[in-house]
């Protein structure tokens, strides 16, 4: 029974998450359009996806999990909150510091995987301007994850399943309700979706 209402809190969290991004998508393509604008935009929200996903969706997540369930089952959940208090701080402190550099270096990042955009000043100047402003996204999103972790472990699926909803939400809202629609808007709306994700 557990199993199933499990199954039916992740599932049912995806399924709105998966229709609300449709519909940002839509609306995307209706105001923002195909454009300097919009190729600037995906190219810099693709830098903090791509970062969280080798941060912690990857290796981080893969070898704290299983290592604070160990300790819940071995320890007791106050030596399990303890670890996961002491990697927080230390995710933390590296994240700040990528956070920093990322910022300082974007324009070299953007080098690398939009190279093309060098040839259009204009977009690659966007471009930057963009991966400033939701390099935060890295920081919470990764938090997040550790958070993530800490709940499954613990059992507790819900927040974790509806997280992403806020992205989508976020987004729309400034889809919705921002004229005109901006790159710095969605971008905006992407870090206070972040934020959200981590409260």
């Amino acid at each position: 029974m557990a199993l199933l209402r499990s199954v039916a809190t992740v599932g049912g969290y995806t399924m709105v998450s998966r229709v609300l991004g449709f519909v940002r998508e839509m609306l995307t393509a209706v105001f923002l359009g195909a454009g300097p604008t919009a190729d600037a935009f995906f190219v810099a929200l693709r830098l903090p996806n791509m970062f969280r996903s080798l941060f912690a969706e990857g290796a981080f997540s893969a070898a704290f999990v299983p290592i604070f369930a160990g300790k819940i089952a071995e320890e007791g959940r106050e030596n399990a909150r303890r670890f996961a208090e002491d990697a927080l701080a230390v995710l933390l402190a590296a994240l700040l510091v990528f956070l920093l550099l990322g910022e300082v270096f974007a324009p070299f990042i953007l080098d690398v995987i939009a190279p093309g955009f060098r040839h259009d000043p204009e977009k690659f100047a966007t471009a930057v301007d963009l991966t400033r402003i939701m390099f935060p996204y890295l920081v919470f999103m990764s938090l997040v994850a550790l958070q993530g972790g800490v709940l499954n472990s613990l059992e507790r699926f819900a927040a974790t399943a509806v997280t992403p909803v806020l992205l989508n939400i976020f987004l729309i809202a400034a889809l919705t309700l921002v004229r005109p629609v901006t790159g710095e808007a969605l971008a905006w709306a992407v870090s206070g979706a972040g934020l959200a994700q981590f409260l």
